[in-house]
């Protein structure tokens, strides 16, 4: 997927339209430069008038179609760049979760930041690039008017100087693509400075070790590599120019030897070849922009592969069941692949039902697969064996979605949004501050358009935002996983004493995981997990 074939996925006439501007564009300015060689050569008056009109002539068709060439390419290029971040997006986020888990998210974070901008950088100097390529073009179709010998000696030159460029430039690709290689791993020692901050503070040989022994070896591979590739990119750069000055100095001293030639005509060879000089310099120097583009674009096709094999049915979901009768797994299995190809740690398979108006707590020790029986509970995981039916219902790919709808949830390591977003309520600022008296946020956050004046709160009272938008989605199934964990006490014996009995008693489900084992006695049913399976679904009060 090269640049070009990226930008005419956008629009191919647009392109074609585009690259014709381009070239009338550089034929002109090469037919001016002959213009200008001819009048230099010209002693009646009268012709002088004829090319000064024909001058003027070609300036505004090299001035009108430049600027046309321009606009249109600058215009597809960042529509194209525009439409590639949000299919990226889209693509991600369509994607199943274990396989995004898979994935990981520095690589995901590398390609959505770093590869985009290669591709964008690069899709800026397509419109110039194209300018410079017509008007190298349009000199050389003016050195075969003046002479095809000429020409043909040129085209010799430039096979040679193709040739000893090409190794310097496979070579400097290569040190790129290290480059690039390495910067997944840095983006993921970046994410842990960001969320490991505390730990490596508190810990001086930890901080140290993760310093030099990982980020420095990293930062220092990347740095390397990039200086290889780049080294050999600018060698390039410079013999290139060297080349153009040989061949100038062959038109001068050694053409002269080897054919009759008029001053006139050299005097034309001489400036038509420093005129191209400087679009010649443009096009060498964008060579490690354009491969950087060209690594970058086969990561992303990379990354659509791996993706592309996971996605999810995505629709419009319908009308969820606000009332619902049972919630079955049968059978249903999860397992993770473990770094010995032979082993692997599983949940399942599970046989559970739940009801609508029960408080039912989930737990078991760490690693006993609580989790993962949430993300399969929420649709977010999809069992590698067995069914979930809602209602009778079997959920498979076609209304997974429409599944989803149903839950209301706040993870352990949750997200906070600074938007009350999709809650298309006409009350939603007034709801909200009544929720946020409710959990005692109101002398700290207020709500106006949806948008919440701050998040820069403490880990506990940002969960408890979580739970504003939780309970502002109005759903039938409430999951909370160690909600209370960061809570201060009071406030914990608020959520356990009065906020999860008030959600029961408006006949939502609540799914508690949990370790507070002092406030057990509240649950109408406990669900213990050990080592991926139910050891035991004890229910502590009878349904009505």
């Amino acid at each position: 997927m090269n640049l070009m074939f990226f930008l005419m996925r956008s629009s191919w006439k647009m392109v074609a339209i585009a690259i014709v501007t381009g070239f009338l564009s550089g034929g002109s300015s090469a037919a001016l430069i002959a213009l200008i060689s001819q009048a230099m050569s010209q002693e009646v008056t009268g012709s002088l008038d004829t090319l000064a009109i024909a001058f003027a002539g070609l300036a505004f068709i090299a001035l009108t179609s430049s600027i046309i060439s321009q606009v249109m390419l600058i215009r597809l290029a960042q529509q194209a760049v525009f439409q590639l971040r949000l299919s990226l997006c889209r693509q991600i986020l369509a994607t199943e979760l274990a396989q995004l888990e898979k994935l990981g998210n520095a690589r995901l974070l590398a390609t959505l930041t770093d590869d985009v901008q290669s591709v964008s950088d690069a899709v800026r100097l397509i419109p110039f690039l194209c300018i410079d390529l017509a008007i190298v073009a349009g000199g050389l179709a003016y050195i075969i008017w003046l002479s095809w010998q000429v020409f043909l000696l040129v085209c010799l030159l430039t096979i040679v100087a193709m040739g000893s460029c090409q190794w310097l430039l496979k070579r400097g690709r290569t040190w790129l693509e290290r480059a690039r290689d390495e910067q997944d791993f840095l983006f993921k020692h970046f994410r842990t400075i960001t969320d490991g901050t505390k730990e490596l503070k508190l810990h001086y040989r930890r901080r140290q070790a993760f310093l030099q022994d990982d980020l420095q070896q990293s930062a220092a591979a990347f740095r390397r590599n990039s200086v290889k590739g780049l080294t050999l990119f600018a060698m390039t750069s410079s013999w290139g120019k060297l080349i153009f000055f040989f061949a100038i100095g062959f038109v001068l001293f050694a053409l002269p030897k080897l054919m009759t030639i008029s001053p006139q005509t050299l005097a034309g060879y001489v400036l038509i070849f420093t005129y191209l000089m400087l679009p010649m310099d443009g096009l060498i120097n964008s060579l490690p922009v354009i491969s950087r583009a060209g690594i970058a674009l086969k990561k992303i096709e990379a990354l659509d592969i791996s993706l592309a094999g996971w996605a999810e049915a995505t629709s419009t979901p319908d009308r969820i069941h606000q009332e619902w009768k049972e919630l079955q797994l049968q059978g249903v299995t999860h397992a993770y692949q473990t770094e010995q190809e032979d082993s692997n740690f599983g949940v399942g398979p599970i046989d559970l039902t739940l009801y609508p108006g029960e408080l039912v707590f989930i737990v078991g020790g760490n690693g006993s697969g609580k989790s993962t029986l949430a993300k399969l509970l929420l649709g977010l995981y999809v069992p590698q064996s067995g069914e979930i039916r809602f209602d009778g219902q079997q959920i498979n790919d076609q209304n997974r979605e429409w599944y989803r709808q149903h839950f209301a949830v706040v993870f352990a390591d949750f997200f906070l949004f600074d938007r009350l977003l999709g809650l298309d309520r006409s009350d939603l600022d007034t709801a909200a501050h009544d929720y946020l008296r409710r959990l005692k946020l109101d002398h700290k956050v207020s709500v106006k358009n949806g948008n919440l004046s701050t998040t820069a709160l403490s880990q506990g009272q940002r969960k408890r935002l979580t739970l504003l938008t939780a309970y502002l989605e109005q759903r039938p199934i409430f999951l909370f996983d160690e909600w209370a964990a960061d809570q201060d006490p009071v406030f914990k014996e608020v959520f356990y004493t009065e906020i999860l009995p008030q959600l029961r008693e408006q006949g939502k489900t609540i799914l508690c995981i949990s370790h507070d084992d002092h406030y057990f006695h509240l649950a109408d049913r406990i669900i213990k997990l050990d080592y991926g399976q139910i050891e035991y679904d004890k229910p502590l009060k009878s349904r009505s």
